[in-house]
């Protein structure tokens, strides 16, 4: 991780009375490498920095630390460093390199090379046979590369391949295997910006944001995890738009005690599936780190619902909920075991929140839409009407 200073990314965040650094993802980073690639291929040179504009908005400048012409002048490549600021990220401080090379025909194609993983299962982000780079983070290099091509007055063609050397032995530390990504780490990013975590300031800062608008009057209030849910009640008309919504990350029961502790008359969790199907155990901290039944439950939930071994199988196995619904589906399973789960949900929640406030769960998946409302969740739905 780079100290902070001349050459150190300078965006933070506050988490109660904390500066934490941030950082930037490996989509940022992939895109930033592609963009000197490209102009190193095309003019010859390249400068010591390059620079993007996030999606989040955020404008990220960082040294090249490698830049080449191969092959005769066929192709260039450029590699960033990773920083991750203060986010614990097993990638920081890793090269993120790509080298690009002129395509006879037209359009700007992206793959993975060493250190970037494969993906081998259904349900992720890219389908099999895919190098592990992210929806964002393509558009990302695809960008970036065509706004150099297009500056330059080259309309050809550009393949571009994304490599980060070290990858595969650091893979083995994630949870890439499992999901079915081999061979390496997967190229990430929905916002182009690592933002930090820590977790006793997260929480405090999620208790100070109830309080106050508890103070403020409000009486309801919707927890979401992150940006899917946020974006989730953007695209539904779930909720009347005066009702607060509290980012609680995966602090889920730390978000339930504080709004409790607030004052909060009416609580509705709304999450994604992959994230709030660990209610269903009981797991209140939902991050990786803490525990990751998400399948096991699903698996449980199916056998109790009439599901044979095979379809057990099928779902123990699969990479994500996504998929699991999917088999699920196929069996003509997916309502009864959201049912079932959504009630088991529904009794942690209740009995976390105790008698002192009404709450609920509302789930949906990216593939599926909504999935769902608990019976507590229906009870606060109503009393919002």
């Amino acid at each position: 991780m780079k100290t902070v200073g001349e050459e150190a990314f300078a965006h933070y965040v506050y988490n109660g009375q904390t500066r934490l650094r941030c950082g930037y993802t490996t989509g940022t980073c992939a895109a930033l490498a592609a963009a000197g690639a490209a102009r190193l291929l095309l003019t010859g040179h390249v400068g010591t920095v390059v620079t993007l504009t996030t999606p989040k908005g955020v404008t990220v400048t960082a040294s090249l630390v490698e830049a080449m012409v191969l092959e005769d002048g066929a192709a260039a490549r450029c590699a960033v460093t990773k920083d991750a600021g203060d986010d614990s990220d097993v990638t920081d401080g890793m090269l993120v390199c790509a080298a690009v090379r002129r395509r006879t025909t037209g359009g700007i194609f992206i793959d993975g090379g060493e250190g970037v993983g494969r993906v081998t299962k259904a349900g992720l982000d890219q389908p099999v046979g895919a190098a592990a780079i992210n929806h964002v983070p393509r558009a990302m290099i695809e960008e970036q590369v065509r706004t150099v091509c297009t500056a330059l007055g080259y309309s050809g063609g550009m393949d571009v391949v994304i490599s980060i050397p070290g990858g595969a032995e650091v893979a083995a530390r994630t949870f890439n295997p499992k999901l079915g990504i081999v061979g390496g780490l997967s190229i990430l990013g929905t916002s182009g910006i690592v933002e930090p975590m820590s977790e006793s300031a997260i929480a405090d800062t999620i208790a100070l944001e109830l309080r106050q608008l508890s103070a403020a009057g409000a009486q309801d209030v919707i927890l979401t995890p992150g940006n899917y849910g946020l974006d989730f009640l953007r695209s539904h008309a779930l909720v009347r738009r005066d009702v607060p919504v509290v980012k609680c990350a995966n602090f889920i029961g730390a978000a339930l005690d504080g709004a409790v502790v607030a004052g909060f008359v009416r609580i509705l969790l709304v999450g994604h599936i992959g994230k709030l199907v660990k209610l269903g155990g009981g797991v209140m901290n939902t991050h990786s780190r803490y525990a990751d039944c998400r399948m096991e439950l699903l698996c449980a939930h199916a056998a109790v619902c009439g599901g044979d071994a095979a379809l057990c199988r099928a779902v123990m196995e699969a990479p994500t909920t996504d998929a699991a619904l999917e088999f699920l589906q196929g069996a003509g399973l997916q309502e009864p075991v959201l049912r079932s789960l959504l009630q088991a949900i529904d009794g942690h929640v209740r009995r976390r929140v105790g008698v002192g406030a009404a709450a609920g769960a509302v789930l949906f998946s990216n593939q599926y839409g909504p999935l769902g409302q608990s019976e507590g969740a229906r009870e606060v739905l109503a009393a919002w009407q």
